[in-house]
This record gives structure tokens, sequence and C-alpha cells, in this order.
């Protein structure tokens, strides 16, 4: 990334925020590049290229400004959306792309999905789906977490919104919109730059969308032929309001759509929060007497979940400080000023869970993982958003929670999670998600409550202060 250059703000002496260099610096490394903004610039920041800029909003102010305005900011998660009656456009037109009055309805509609009483009818597969999972690990296994943790939730997203009348359909369509929506952020920058490569990929794109939709209607119509159904589809295809149901066409976006906000999210907070553990043996000392006090070694009930006050905490931290949704962007649709810059309608704005997150003035000491801190705080939700914040809060949220508080105590009551000794972990934003970039090894033993951490390699340090693991080290020398 260049140096600043000298740009007066109209009307004053003062320059403005903005750093000339590479659009693509940021798609390249993300964290680095909104590190460098903020440090230079404060918390509005742009990044320019040729006359093309991208602006950046830091903090829980500015968080509060963009995410709690929806007429103003709009969402547009996919910069690549088709022409208005291609596949590419369909698949595009979810929640996370909707706005208005149009997103308020269709938010209202597929509400049913995510309530209470249809997350109690997914907890049957939750449970089912782990312990087919840790019944295939054996103690000395050294795997690669991660990979695991995906897999676990290809499947479990697959089901919980598809269902498991047709298992493999199910699997097959979660592969593709999972290779869909990565070729769609691999190419959205495009659309900010000229760049060869990546117009050249465009067709391809629009090509494998149309495969999709072709999977995903005939999805829909099996769904319907069964209208009994108690997955997240079926309950779509149930909803209506006074104007009516969700069309298919909706339904091909909503469908799209969640399943990409919903599956790697979750991955990758179920592996960060399982690292993390490994490398902090005073948090796992304290969570292994929680399970063992309120759990008897299984899958926990909906009842045993909101006693593990412990286990909540770590997952809170975990998402504080590596949120798997790293950072996010909105369009503004209108005429506006952000900071010292008056935007004209159309600018593209980026704000970050990953940079509020780690602000001291928030969270003292931000790169050190220390779930006790939750006993005390209790931030706005403009301070502390790992699922978004205002009215286009994540609905998903409630599952994911009930996933994680019942998914991390089942494997931690079986096995003990290691990292291996100096192994390599690092991990990077992409697609907006923050995911390690190396396999993330773990050794799985017999749970025995004798916890230690060992010392690795990669750009985890640059992330997350492991000082217990360098005290143990030396300690244990």
């Amino acid at each position: 990334m260049s140096t600043p250059n000298l740009v007066l703000n109209l009307g004053t002496d003062e320059p403005l925020p903005i750093t000339r260099g590479r659009l693509l610096d940021f798609p390249d490394d993300p964290i680095a590049c909104m590190r460098k903004l903020n440090s230079r610039h404060g918390n509005v920041a742009a990044l320019e290229d040729e006359g093309q800029r991208v602006y950046f909003a830091f903090g829980p102010e500015l968080n509060h400004q963009i995410l709690s305005d929806g007429t103003t900011f709009h969402s547009q998660f996919f910069a690549i959306r088709g022409s208005r009656n291609s596949p590419q456009r369909h698949l595009t037109s979810g929640l996370l792309s909707m706005n208005g009055e149009v997103h308020k309805r269709q938010r209202r509609l597929v509400m049913d999905a995510f309530l209470k009483k249809a997350i109690l009818n997914y907890v049957p597969t939750v449970r089912q789906l782990t312990e087919e999972m840790v019944s295939q690990w054996k103690p000395g296994d050294e795997r690669d977490i991660n990979r695991d943790m995906t897999d676990f939730m290809l499947r479990l997203t697959s089901t919980i919104l598809f269902g498991i009348d047709d298992v493999e359909m199910a699997y097959r369509i979660g592969h593709m919109i999972d290779h869909w929506v990565h070729m769609n952020h691999e190419l959205g920058m495009g659309a900010f730059v000229a760049n060869q490569g990546i117009a050249n990929r465009y067709g391809e794109l629009l090509e494998y969308a149309g495969k999709l939709e072709v999977e995903i209607k005939s999805m829909i119509s099996q769904r319907k032929s069964n209208p009994t159904g108690r997955d997240a589809l079926s309950l779509m295809i149930s909803a209506h309001d006074e104007q009516g149901s969700i069309s298919d066409q909706e339904l091909i976006g909503q469908s799209a759509l969640m399943f990409g906000a919903a599956h790697l999210t979750t991955a990758h907070t179920l592996a960060w929060t399982l690292f993390l553990l490994a490398e902090h043996p005073s948090v796992m000392t304290e969570l292994h007497h929680e399970l063992n006090t309120e759990l008897d070694g299984g899958f926990p009930g909906v009842e045993q979940i909101d006693r593990l006050h412990c286990t909540e905490r770590v997952v809170k931290e975990s998402m504080r400080i590596l949120p798997a949704s790293s950072y996010s962007q909105r369009v503004n649709a209108v005429a506006t000023q952000l900071g010292p810059f008056a935007l004209a309608p159309g600018a593209g704005i980026v704000f970050s869970q990953f940079m509020t997150h780690h602000m001291p003035e928030l969270y003292p000491n931000p790169e050190e993982f220390r779930p006790e801190r939750w006993l005390t705080i209790n931030p706005s939700p403009y301070e502390y958003l790992p699922f978004g914040a205002g009215p286009r809060m994540c609905i998903g949220a409630p599952l994911a929670m009930m996933i994680l508080k019942s998914v991390l105590p089942t494997i931690l009551q079986r096995f003990k999670v290691t990292a291996l000794p100096m192994s390599e972990v690092s991990g990077k934003v992409i697609s907006t998600m923050l995911c390690p970039t190396t396999a993330l090894m773990m050794r799985l033993d017999e749970q025995d409550g004798r916890f230690e951490s060992h010392p690795v390699r990669g750009n985890i340090h640059d992330m997350v202060d492991l000082r217990e693991v360098r005290r143990s080290v030396r300690k244990a020398a």
C-alpha cells in the first residue's frame, strides 16, 4: 500500500484521509489493509486506485450510522448480479441483497424458519450429525479440525435447509452453493478494478449459476410435493402473508444466500474456538469443570444449554477475537456524509467486525483471549457484532448459537484437543470470512481433564496474543 496523498477537504485546509494505491490490496490482505488505513487516518478512510475509491468506517459510532439506516445504506452482498432474468440474478436475490420494503416483507416471511419452535425441531438433526462425527474419531488421531468442522457444517446446513428426504441431493446442492459463493467473492473485485483475469471467469460463473439454479428448482419442486417437511425450505414454502407466499424465484435466492451465510461462518467459529481452547489450558480447565458439573457426557439438552454460562463466555470471546465474519459492505443509495467525505450515491463502504472487536478502548488487551471479560462487560450491539446489528441483524443467530453451544460440549466431553507442537496456524479474511489458510492440525486424546498447550507458528500471532503458551513453555523448561 502506498503512502497517503494530500487531498484537501473543500472548504477547509484539512487533507482528506485518502491513501492512493491498489484496490486489490484490500482483498489481498483485508486485515493488514484496514489496520494500515486506520493507523494512518483514524476511523474514516478511503483507498483510491485510478479514480475509484472504497471507503472504510471503523468503530461503533460509524457502525451505528451505517447499520441502523437501511434507507441510506443498502446491502449489496454480491457485486456481480447478472442480467435481470439470469440464473445469477435469481441466485443473488435473497435477504442479503434485498433492501427497503422488499427486504422487510421477505424477512418477515422467512423468519418462521428461524424462530425458537423451528430451532427446537432442528435439534435432533444437530445431535445425530454431531454424534456421527465424533463416533468416527479415535484417541490418538491427528486431524485437520477445520476440515472436519467444514465438512460437518456442510452436512448440517444442507440437512437443516433442505431436509433429509434426499440427503444426497441436499449435500450436492450444498457443495454447489459453497463453490458458487467462493466464485462470486473471487470475482467480486472485478466490479471495482479492470482485471482481465477476473473478467475472463465471468462466463464460467454465469454457466455454473445456471446449473445450480436447475438443482435448487428441482429441490423446491420436491419439497412442494411433500408439504409436511420441517426443514427450513419447507417452512419458507408454506409461509404467506396478505400479499401471498414466497415465489419460486424468491425461494431460489433465499436458499442460496442463507446457505452461503450459514455454512462457513459457523464452521470456522467451531474450528477457531477449539484452537483457542487448546492454546489456553486455564480456560479449558474452567470449561471442563462446567461440562462435568452440568452434563452427563452426551449431547446437551436444550435446558442444559441454558446453564452453560462458561461455554457461552468462551463462544462470545472466540467470536470477538476471531470473528468468522470480519467485514461487510454497504452501498449508499442517496448522497450522504461519512465523516469528512461527501459521498455521491453508489459509493462502496466497508465496515469491520474485526476492527471494532480489536479496539482497546472497547476491549482492554484486545488480542488476549479472555472469556472472563464477559463477566463484567456488556457491549452495545454496535460494539460487538459477530452477527451484524440493526434491522438487518442475522436471523440465523439463535440457530448458530444453539449449534455452537451444543456441538462444542459434545466434542470436549469426549476428547481432549491439543494443537500439534510448532504446526503452522495462519488465517486470512477471504470472501469476508476469517478462515484458516493452513491445516488446523489437532491431536485428539481421551478427555482426562489435564490440559497443556503447545507453541505454534504462523500469522495467528498477529491476531491473538498466545502468551499463555509462552508461559507454559518456560515453566516446562
